[in-house]
């Protein structure tokens, strides 16, 4: 009877020891996707997202695993994980959709500086989420800390500059680690499956979730141009890559003919407009979201010593109040002069850099030279250059 009892203790003990050495996720019958077997190496995270909030399925039956992440999915899934707090106002992206399922999500992860967009208005919301991105929103997310470099991966110099903190980050704590030979592989993309893992081990590692301090605002930069033979295009199209700029043409409604150009015929529609101080030719379209711009770079020919009259229609457009404007144009042998000068009457309450003209064929290294001597806002000059392109 008493080496009876003494196995019975040792069985218990035995069972207390096995307990506590149970794995963390419990395993599921039944995950209530009909794409997530029960078995499945991801079936316990996916339903811990589920359960908590953190990730739906793609429709009430699929979880769609092996689905590449989103970059709108990836922001939906961290404004989940923040409370959805309440939002206001409107993103600034061409690319996203008003009342969209994602749209409280972007503009949230907009404003609090936990995803960017590419530049150029766009922030990718179908795109598939690269690994290093996603460590980098996560990073975001939790405050940007600090981190330990520990040993490298094997593709180390593949993790780009502004994702290395942040890929450091992440394996440090166990939310992510490599792939196989020690491979981070931050250019691939990552399924819901990876993501529902990463998410479920970073929630039940992580303080209560603290929404990141808004980043300043930085402002936007627009190369706005007419062009009527293509030369001041050539110069505006330099400027957007060397600013990593928007671009707008000033198209006018009624087209320029090489009659219209005909500089030797007085009666010509250019010297007519020239020489008519109401003249204003109306303007195809307009810059949406103008007041998202805090410096314009303003180009045009220049006409009889002047700007052509389409930007005196293109300045009385806009309340330009506090806006950077920098104009620039081009001509075979004509400086500037007063064009910039008797522009800078329509927006008065701007504020006018000293302008320069350009040939038609000024390389994009005389422009570079050019932008690096100006004295502009320091967020809007530095801002694309140093954003990571999420």
């Amino acid at each position: 009877m008493r080496n009876l009892k003494r196995v019975w203790t040792l069985f218990l003990a035995l069972a207390l020891v096995l307990s506590l050495c149970a794995p963390a996720y419990a395993a599921v019958e039944d995950t209530g996707f009909s794409d997530v077997e029960a078995d499945a190496w991801y079936a316990e995270f996916v339903v811990y997202c589920r359960d908590n909030g953190l990730m739906a399925g793609t429709s009430e039956t699929t979880f769609s695993p092996n689905t590449p992440t989103t970059r709108a999915m990836m922001a939906t899934i961290l404004y989940r994980l923040a409370g959805t707090p309440a939002v206001s106002g409107t993103d600034s992206y061409t690319d996203t959709q008003p009342g969209a399922w994602y749209s409280d999500a972007v503009l949230w992860a907009s404003q609090n500086g936990v995803v960017s967009g590419y530049g150029n208005g766009l922030f990718g919301t179908d795109d598939p989420l690269t690994r290093e991105q996603m460590a980098v929103m996560l990073w975001r997310y939790s405050g940007s800390p600090s981190a330990n470099a520990g040993s490298d991966f094997a593709d180390e110099s593949s993790i780009a500059s502004w994702a290395d903190t942040a890929v450091d980050w992440v394996r440090e704590n166990g939310y992510m680690s490599g792939v196989g030979a020690n491979l981070f592989q931050p250019q691939g993309q990552a399924t819901r499956a990876q993501m529902a893992t990463i998410l479920t081990r970073y929630h039940q590692d992580a303080e209560p979730p603290v929404t990141p301090e808004p980043e300043p605002e930085v402002g936007k930069t627009l190369v706005a141009y007419f062009s009527a033979t293509g030369n001041t295009e050539s110069i505006a199209q330099h400027l957007q890559t060397i600013l990593n700029a928007d671009l707008y043409e000033i198209v006018p409604e009624d087209p320029y003919t090489s009659e219209d150009l005909n500089y030797n015929n007085d009666g010509c529609r250019a010297n007519q407009e020239q020489n008519d101080p109401n003249a204003r030719p109306a303007i195809s379209g307009s810059v949406e979201h103008m007041e998202d711009y805090d410096v314009v770079f303003l180009g045009y020919p220049i006409w009889w010593g002047q700007a052509p009259k389409i930007i005196y229609t293109f300045l009385e457009s806009y309340d330009l109040d506090g806006v950077t404007i920098v104009p620039f144009c081009t001509s075979g042998s004509s400086g500037i002069g007063s064009s910039a000068t008797n522009l800078q009457s329509l927006a008065l309450n701007a504020n006018w850099l000293s302008g320069q003209r350009f040939s038609g064929s000024a390389s994009q290294d005389a422009v570079t030279a050019w932008v690096e001597g100006l004295d502009l806002p320091e967020a809007s000059a530095d801002a694309e250059d140093t954003q990571p392109q999420l």
